[in-house]
């Protein structure tokens, strides 16, 4: 038995329970915020074995995360689908500010960390701004968290078919089993809301979302284990004792955030 784990697990566990039992969205998006600046601190730390990345940008990023909630209902798509030309021109100024002494490369790396860490979080903020946004924000953390718990658990007893050279420990059954496991959890959840709380969500919408972003969340770990192959590191840091660090942990998150929020929306 993993003490470490069981116990970061059980941190991370009662920070989740803090923000779902906050009311406070403005609140709520403080935290988040400060989540996305100890991933990106982690995140730039991790590239800057490769490049330089402007890593003063990178932190100021991470406001938007809070300030989201604040934002009027219409205008939040429309900024959020500004920021990102707004964001390249201030990195481009960075560059001929520095008489190219930040490269193209060193601006690219960090716009892939703010497209990646804030602005995916930022979904997150939108989620919990919605109807029932703290129901909602629960389906989220079911899909990352649970996929992961369930994937662990599956591949490290019947795993025997290893899914990709990205991630070795991973296997095929545990990725399968994640996923299974994972629907199963929302359908509980969801039968519990309609049961005792007089919500009417599809159990055939719930169940295909779970499956969507359950997959999501297991291509956005995968996605974070490129990044940490490529500047060969096992975990962004080790603030997490047994799961690595932050961005290690909330790498499934980030991936289903925006597509959850799009899926919300829809339904």
């Amino acid at each position: 038995m993993d003490l470490k784990r069981i116990s970061s697990g059980i941190i991370v566990t009662i920070v989740l329970l803090i923000i779902l039992l906050i009311p406070s969205n403005l609140i709520t998006g403080i935290l988040f915020t400060v989540i996305s600046i100890v991933a990106m601190d982690e995140y730039l730390k991790a590239i800057s074995k490769v490049c330089k990345p402007i890593k003063w940008f990178g932190y100021l990023s991470c406001i938007i995360v809070a300030i989201i909630n604040l934002i009027p209902e219409k205008y939040m798509i429309k900024i959020l689908m500004y920021s990102i030309p707004t964001i390249l021109l201030i990195l481009f100024a960075q560059i001929i500010a520095t008489d190219m002494k930040t490269t193209f490369k060193d601006m690219a790396y960090t716009l892939l960390g703010i497209c990646y860490i804030p602005l995916f979080m930022s979904f997150l903020s939108l989620i919990d701004g919605m109807a029932n946004g703290k129901i909602l924000l629960v389906y989220v953390f079911i899909a990352a968290l649970g996929t992961d718990v369930f994937a662990y658990s599956i591949g490290i007893r019947f795993g025997k078919h290893k899914f990709s050279k990205v991630s070795p420990k991973k296997s095929i059954e545990g990725c399968i089993g994640g996923t299974v496991g994972t629907v199963i959890t929302v359908l509980i959840y969801t039968f519990v809301l309609n049961r005792f709380f007089s919500f009417d969500y599809s159990y055939l919408m719930v169940s295909i979302s779970g499956m969507v972003l359950s997959l999501l969340g297991q291509l956005g770990d995968f996605s974070a284990s490129c990044i940490k192959r490529y500047v060969n590191i096992k975990d962004y840091s080790n603030i997490l004792p047994g799961h690595g660090g932050m961005l290690d942990r909330i790498d499934s998150v980030l991936f289903i955030s925006p597509f959850a929020y799009m899926l919300f929306t829809m339904l």
